[in-house]
This record gives structure tokens, C-alpha cells and sequence, in this order.
């Protein structure tokens, strides 16, 4: 089996305590909101943001209430997951699925994010690491 889909690191996504706070902080650092978007998880409501320098995109996203106590207690691993920029996010799919690794929805899952949408998935890694597969449409 040959992967030869992945281009690049799409993006890092960092679950924010509090935009507020989050997107000033990296836009000292040269970066810029270049996406801004809410959905819907587990019968709550969250943002997630997109903030862009050169080529570099960092993911902040606010989980609903209900999440957001959970990854405030966290200790350590507020780096959540990396993306990895896929052209056609079935063919990824399928490709990993027959190969036996771990995937963590049934399906592709559609976001109302960028212009058109997005669609990804994502892969458990050996240490726990999620791996997003994703294909901005």
C-alpha cells in the first residue's frame, strides 16, 4: 500500500478556553482571522476559528459549555490534533480503512467552514494523537 495523498500540515487545532483572549494572542503573534464559524456538538453550540500567518493556520476552537470545564482541567496536551490537507477525502478514507487503521467516524463528516465547507476525518494514533484527514472543499 502506498499513501500518496497527504500534501502538507493543513492545520493544529487548540481547544481555546476563551476566544476572547485566544484570538488577540495570536494576532500579536502575525496572525490573522481568516475564518470564523460555529457548530453544533453534542446539543451544544461552539466557534471555531481559523488564524492564519503565511502558511502556517492554527485552529482555536470554544466547545460548548458542557465540554469546556473538561479542557480547562486539563493538565497538559492542549494540542489537540493536526490536520493533514488531503485532496480527495474518500479516497483517503477508503485507503485507510482498508489498511486497518483506527478511524473515528463512520464517515466523512461536513463542516460549514471556509467558503464552500469542509470535509475530514480522523485517525486515532498509537499515543492517543487524532490525525485529521481533511479536504477543504
Amino acid at each position: 500500500m502506498k499513501i500518496d495523498f497527504i500534501h502538507r500540515i493543513q492545520h493544529i487545532g487548540i481547544p481555546a478556553h476563551d476566544l476572547e483572549v485566544s484570538i488577540p494572542f495570536y494576532e500579536r503573534l502575525g496572525f490573522e482571522n481568516v475564518m470564523e464559524a460555529p457548530f453544533e456538538f453534542d446539543g451544544g453550540y461552539g466557534t471555531c476559528v481559523m488564524m492564519k500567518n503565511q502558511e502556517v493556520i492554527v485552529e482555536l476552537y470554544q466547545m460548548p459549555a458542557k465540554q469546556l470545564a473538561e479542557i480547562k482541567g486539563r493538565s497538559n496536551g492542549h494540542v489537540d490534533h493536526f490536520a493533514i490537507d488531503v485532496a480527495d477525502v474518500d479516497h483517503a478514507f477508503d485507503t485507510l480503512k482498508k489498511a486497518g487503521f483506527e478511524i473515528l467516524e463512520s464517515t466523512p463528516t461536513f463542516l460549514q467552514f471556509w467558503k464552500n465547507g469542509t470535509r475530514f476525518f480522523n485517525v486515532k494514533g498509537p499515543s492517543g494523537e487524532i490525525i485529521e484527514f481533511n479536504q477543504i472543499l
